[in-house]
């Protein structure tokens, strides 16, 4: 049991519950399937398309990583051809609702001052 129960990362920062929130952020992919499933279920193929870009491997690393972490389920359906999706969790919806439409909106709003401060320190140490 951890020394800090009540959420307060003081005493072990590596064993923190804002890190392990943050952690889910930190996989370039996942945010971004989690939101092309934000629209509804997909197939493997079809969110490939969608997302555009990811390579098969990173695809099937990045869906795994997120049914381990139980945001998204992968659904098989006993059809000729057999048929997958992948779909959000309840979970994954709180966090595709929550966490990520934040930072969307902060980026929305915030964006052009970000990308103004990196140019300005690329400018000042190239």
């Amino acid at each position: 049991m951890s020394p800090h129960t009540d959420g307060d990362c003081v005493d072990f920062v590596a064993d923190c519950r804002l890190r392990m929130g943050t952690d889910l952020f930190t996989h370039v992919w996942d945010p971004v399937i989690l939101a092309a499933l934000a629209a509804g279920p997909q197939r493997r193929r079809a969110l490939r398309a969608k997302i555009g870009g990811i390579s098969d491997k990173a695809l099937t690393e990045a869906l795994h990583r997120l049914v381990t972490n139980g945001l998204i389920e992968r659904r098989s359906y006993a059809e000729s051809p057999p048929r997958v999706d992948y779909a959000l969790t309840p979970l994954g919806r709180t966090f595709a609702d929550g966490p990520m439409r934040a930072l969307a909106e902060w980026i929305t709003r915030y964006g052009d001052e970000l990308f103004e401060a990196q140019e300005q320190m690329r400018l000042a140490y190239p």
